[in-house]
């Protein structure tokens, strides 16, 4: 059974896969390597190899904006009645035995 015509060109456009081509292709992941491996199993950073971001000391007069707001308000969560919060391992259970039963 052959694919229709349309569906094949469709199918040219997407991208290669390790079983379309020969032997040899690696497609990666683009992260790269930081270092190496030892013969003992460990790995050992390269810093000269390792990516550095550096950040523009005065952004104040900064032309690009971020993709979040800087007007939205933190969200913080109402536990009332517990005083260690959303950590406690007592609300944790007590949700976990509301919604599975007990064991």
């Amino acid at each position: 059974m052959q694919p229709t015509a349309p569906l094949l060109r469709r199918l040219r456009r997407l991208a290669l896969t390790t079983k379309q081509v020969n032997g040899g292709y690696y497609k990666g992941t683009g992260s790269g390597s930081m270092g190496r491996h030892t013969k003992h199993g460990g790995y050992i950073i390269d810093y000269r190899k390792v990516r550095t971001y550096v950040v523009p000391t005065d952004l104040k007069d900064f032309k690009l904006t971020p993709f979040v707001t800087k007007t939205m308000e933190p969200l913080k969560g109402h536990f009332e009645g517990d005083p260690k919060g959303g950590l406690s391992g007592e609300r944790y259970l007590d949700r976990w035995k509301r919604e599975n039963g007990m064991d």
